[in-house]
């Protein structure tokens, strides 16, 4: 029998057994922790099972946040609305509160005013960031004008999973609910004639629930307890029935594995799947969850992350801006441009997507792979304008699509599990530390770790034909664990960073403070103290990372 190719598994993608799973899963609403989202996961238990892999079907402790009935009172007249997930529940009578128009919702806009037991009205989606600007500032309440007429159903929490006893406070402080754009217009008319009083309504179950996770395990041949392996996930809850986010990724996740696993004689890696519950109401609660119980194994083992969301969708045609590490850049470019003909622009990650593995150390790519193309004169929403509303129902689906998006899938995974070395490229990596150490400037002398990076660029670019393919993974496998944390994370691998946008190295970010500080000798020698642990801490992983390298290289020479 002929070795398989990556040309082989692509080919054998199935449309129509793709859309049996997508007609699966039209069958239920499958809101975090219910009956109904457990029956499904069955459904998945079960396929996995037939594929031959070992399939555990776990329940854990997660804290999640199922929103009710919402509405909004003013002048008389009542306004349909919905509240979010981790929304304060308004009390009985309602939340009541002088409205206050803040534009963007931005930093800037809740500066320097008294926001204390008022409702804030800002333009756009629901969203963490403005709940924490939110709650900081006092405020009882906020109401989001949607984009459009549709309303979209958010997690406003910026707590990273369940929250701790140290995180708990972190949850937001007010209730929040969201209007559709031509309601919101008719409310910023209204105030333009003078103050005005609202009253929020909103229900809000938020506490502790058992949550399912599936795992399900396949070893290369000969594999044993200390065999890498390729994390291969998605979510399964959903808002509504949620057919495209996230069921027809679901489904690209089992055609995926039934492929691969046909061709299991060939890896050189194990492949572990993973379906999460608490996604979308619980702030990735099911992969935080995972990570915490399972960081050493994950930490000794696990190679690469490879997440898939919202696959297939009618008019996603843009395949350049999924999410990658920059180690995986070029992974993703050839999948992509063997499938669709253009080019991947390396688009950096960002704080989504069950994300919860950067702290341990493991380079990731994907989440949503195919995306909407702007229309001129319209919003655009990168997953269609039917994502996380009633509307995302089977019609939103085009076979062709999810067949292009599951084979690109199905490739960056054969070439994981695959190859013989794995094809994680920390000469890109360094390339794009030497970037980012360009841009910034300040007194304090980043010559050591321009000379680390410069190093590693050389050391990793130089990794090649090596006779010793098991120990150029292990090696690959300590770069990871050194760099990803400072490229991705603040620096604690144990902790969850909030769901926050971040800067690219976040570690470096007293460093660029203090660059920014200008004329103002005191904050500068304190922010001084930040900068250069902040550059210790970032030489010592480069340092980490090319003496792995270095070692590698011994034992080719050897």
């Amino acid at each position: 029998m002929p070795k398989a190719t990556a040309d082989t598994l692509s080919a054998a993608v199935s449309g129509s057994l793709l859309m049996e799973h997508a007609q699966e899963f039209t069958k239920r609403v499958k809101l975090s922790g219910t009956p109904e989202e457990l029956e499904s996961f069955r459904y998945l238990q079960q396929r996995m099972a037939d594929f031959g892999y070992r399939v555990a079907l776990l329940s854990h402790d997660a804290y999640i946040s199922l929103p009710g009935r919402s509405r909004i009172e003013i002048d008389g007249q009542t306004l349909d609305s919905i509240t979010h997930s981790y929304s304060r529940p308004s009390p009985s009578a309602g939340l009541t509160g002088e409205l206050v128009y803040l534009g963007q919702g931005k930093e800037a806009d809740f500066n320097g005013k008294d926001l204390r037991h008022k409702i804030v009205l800002v333009e756009g989606i629901a969203s963490p960031a403005v709940a924490a600007l939110a709650s900081a500032a006092g405020a009882a309440g906020q109401v989001h004008i949607s984009p459009n007429e549709n309303r979209y159903e958010m997690c406003v929490s910026p707590v990273w999973g369940s929250p701790s006893q140290e995180h708990l406070d972190r949850i937001p402080k007010t209730v929040v609910c969201t209007i559709s754009n031509p309601d919101g217009e008719k409310l910023k008319d209204r105030l333009k004639t003078g103050p005005a009083r609202a009253t929020l309504h909103a229900e809000v179950d938020t506490g502790w629930r058992k949550t399912p996770l599936l795992v399900a395990d396949l070893d290369p041949p000969g594999g044993h307890k200390d065999t890498p392996f390729v994390l291969f996930s998605g979510h399964h809850d959903t808002w509504y029935y949620g057919v495209m986010d996230n069921g027809t990724a679901n489904a690209t996740m089992l055609e995926a594995a039934r492929i691969l696993a046909e061709h299991r004689s060939e890896w050189k890696r194990g492949l572990r799947v993973c379906f999460w519950s608490g996604h979308s109401h619980g702030r990735y609660s099911g992969s935080a969850w995972y990570v915490d119980e399972n960081w050493n194994e994950l930490e000794r083992r696990c190679a690469a992350h490879v997440n898939v969301d919202s696959t297939g969708g009618i008019g996603a045609n843009e395949l350049t801006a999924s999410s990658v590490t920059s180690e995986l850049a070029a992974l993703a470019v050839q999948a992509v441009l063997a499938e669709s003909g253009q080019k991947h622009a390396g688009k950096r990650s960002s704080r989504s997507s069950d994300a919860s593995f950067w702290g341990v150390g493991i380079p990731s790519m994907f989440g949503s792979v195919s995306h909407q193309s702007a229309e001129p004169g319209k919003m655009r929403n990168a997953l269609g304008w039917w994502w996380h509303t009633p509307h995302d129902l089977i019609d939103k689906i085009d076979q062709g699509n999810l067949v292009r998006d599951t084979r690109i899938v199905v490739r960056a995974l054969w070439s994981l599990v695959a190859d013989p070395v794995l094809p994680l490229d920390y000469a890109a990596h360094a390339r794009a530390l030497l970037a980012e150490l360009d841009k910034i400037g300040g007194p304090i002398d980043l010559s050591d770790l321009r000379t680390e990076a410069t190093i590693l660029r050389d050391r990793a670019a130089a990794l090649t034909d090596t006779p010793d393919p098991e120990q150029t993974d292990r090696a690959l496998l300590r770069v990871s664990r050194a760099l990803v944390p400072m490229d991705y994370t603040e620096g604690d691998r144990f902790v969850h960073d909030a769901a926050l946008p971040q800067p690219p190295w976040p570690v470096l970010q007293p460093l660029r403070d203090l660059a920014a500080a200008g004329n103002d000798p005191e904050r500068s020698l304190f922010l001084a103290v930040s900068a250069r642990r902040a550059r210790n801490r970032m030489l010592y992983a480069l340092r980490q990372a090319n003496a792995a390298l270095a070692e590698a290289s011994t034992t080719r020479r050897a």
